[in-house]
């Protein structure tokens, strides 16, 4: 199983350093949400993580390799990313775009293999998405279009993937089909899950492990009970936060909370990415 750490590293866009000094450690093969407020470097540090920004120090452990050598194929053989909002060309149909999860995997033309297009019915199969492999994505709900992402994430066959708000522009009932088909895919298939959440309480609900950060620092990591703590969110989003345990799953939730007044703005003087 892969894993993913990072040791000193700092992050810049310019001038502007919006991470540094970062130590962090994903536990694999669990659910991890990295949280807080806009321009604190969630984003920024699953960027780097995932390859797609060059940190400025520092270093990303892919499997305790010094992610920075490896190929990008061996990178895509190991781990998955899937940023805000991706888009697909116009006219792709679910299983073509599912079948670009097997590129790292080909040789020579890249024409797929029964052993290819075998997994690819597989990664349609574990994201229900079997009877919609003929429709194009760009006539799919936003849930379903997630869902086709993630299904050519499994295709890639990696066991750790990276996801960057990805309940992003979708309703609450969407927002739990997939957050739910990510739980489905850690608990059956053992895929290890990180991603950048801005709801709390789905954040809480559905992870393992919690990451929160503020001006591009780690103020608090560990488990939903240890991070949903209103002293944390007081230092996190300068909130006074009323936290209770909801009586279906069981799970910490912000139930209501109050801007702190006279406390520094947050993200102030900080880059929002």
């Amino acid at each position: 199983m892969n894993s993913i750490s990072t040791e000193k590293l700092a992050i810049a866009y310019d001038e502007s350093l919006i991470v540094s000094d970062l130590d962090m450690t994903i536990p694999r093969g669990k659910i991890t949400s990295i949280i807080g407020p806009n321009g604190c470097g969630k984003s920024t540090v699953l960027k780097a993580v995932g390859r797609i920004l060059k940190p400025r120090t520092g270093v990303v452990y892919l499997s305790g390799e010094d992610i920075r050598r490896l190929s990008t194929k061996e990178v895509a053989k190991k781990m998955a990313i899937l940023p805000q909002t991706p888009t697909a060309p116009s006219g792709l149909t679910v299983s073509e775009l599912v079948a670009y999860g097997r590129f790292p995997h080909q040789r020579g033309f890249g024409k797929l293999t029964p052993d290819d297009k075998k997994i690819i019915h597989w990664a349609l199969a574990v994201t229900k998405l079997s009877e919609l492999e003929n429709r194009e994505v760009d006539t799919l709900s936003g849930g379903q279009r997630q869902r086709v992402w993630i299904a050519m994430a499994l295709a890639q066959q990696t066991d750790l993937i990276l996801l960057d708000e990805p309940t992003t522009y979708l309703d609450l009932a969407h927002q739990l089909e997939v957050l739910e088909l990510l739980y489905d895919l850690n608990r059956q298939q053992k895929v290890t899950i990180v991603m950048v959440l801005h709801d709390l309480n789905l954040a809480a609900r559905f992870s393992d492990t919690m990451i929160a950060i503020r001006g591009g620092k780690i103020i608090m990591h560990g488990s939903p009970d240890k991070v949903m703590a209103a002293e944390v969110l007081k230092d996190v989003f300068s909130i006074d936060a009323e936290i209770v345990r909801e009586s279906r799953t069981g799970r910490l939730v912000c139930l209501t909370y109050e801007l702190l007044r006279g406390e520094e703005p947050v993200g102030k003087g900080e880059m929002a990415i």
